[in-house]
């Protein structure tokens, strides 16, 4: 059986703009693999409610899982839960249980629980929060749309408490071999090693490093034997190093 799907949206004018480097996706990409999801896709939108939500209805109705970062918090350009209350076409509000959760941060820091705070515990309706060690401020489920926060320390803390929440797969695996040749010399070989192992993916990523040219080949897959097989065969057909 496949390994189940997923999509990143980044949100944020900011990583746009070049302010802010995307440091989620990485992390996102690294702790899907461990749990046998495949992220098959990464978007990066900006603060735009028709452009999130049309993204999320594209994105979440061609991958098992969704994972959006950014656009959570309580100024007036987070507004990436209405996007989603949109864009499944539910209502939001704020909620009880989110509003006691911030309720209890802020009463602990001395902090008031202000109207723009309070904009954090909106949630769409059916959702299932996503809890956050680190603020307070929860992120959601709902459906097969994650959403979570984009500052990288509270992204990472939620998907931590998040991924054993969701059924995965086999852990990708990978092989690689530094081949110094020109890719122009190994692509015939690549293309025919490919054919023959359909079920890995194959990739080439050239280097020039102290006047030396090659390409590092990685293969990646499920299947440990089948990589192993896979990068024996890589070694025989590219010839010594």
């Amino acid at each position: 059986m496949p390994n189940p799907t997923a999509a990143m949206l980044v949100i944020g004018d900011e990583i746009l703009s070049g302010r802010t480097r995307d440091a989620n996706t990485h992390h996102l990409a690294g702790k899907l693999s461990e749990a046998g999801i495949d992220l098959r896709e990464a978007r990066v939108v900006g603060d735009v409610e028709e452009v999130i939500v049309a993204a999320i209805r594209a994105l979440s109705g061609a991958y098992d899982h969704v994972f959006t970062s950014g656009g959570i918090g309580p100024t007036h350009d987070d507004i990436t839960a209405d996007c989603v209350a949109i864009a499944l076409n539910v209502r939001i509000g704020v909620r009880d249980d989110a509003r006691a959760l911030l309720q209890a941060h802020y009463d602990r820091t001395g902090i008031v629980l202000n109207e723009a705070r309070l904009r954090m515990a909106r949630i769409p309706e059916g959702a299932s929060l996503i809890e956050n060690p680190v603020s307070a401020a929860p992120g959601f489920t709902i459906g097969n749309v994650h959403v979570l926060a984009g500052v990288p320390q509270i992204f990472e803390a939620m998907l931590l408490g998040l991924l054993p929440r969701l059924t995965g797969g086999a852990p990708l695996q990978s092989r690689s071999l530094r081949v110094e040749r020109g890719e122009g010399d190994i692509a015939s070989p690549l293309r025919a090693l490919a054919e023959t192992y359909p079920d890995l993916s194959i990739g080439s990523y050239p280097f020039n490093q102290n006047g030396v040219f090659g390409s590092n080949v990685v293969l990646r897959g499920p299947d440990a034997a089948r990589l192993d097989d896979a990068l024996a065969r890589l070694t025989e057909i590219v010839g010594p190093q």
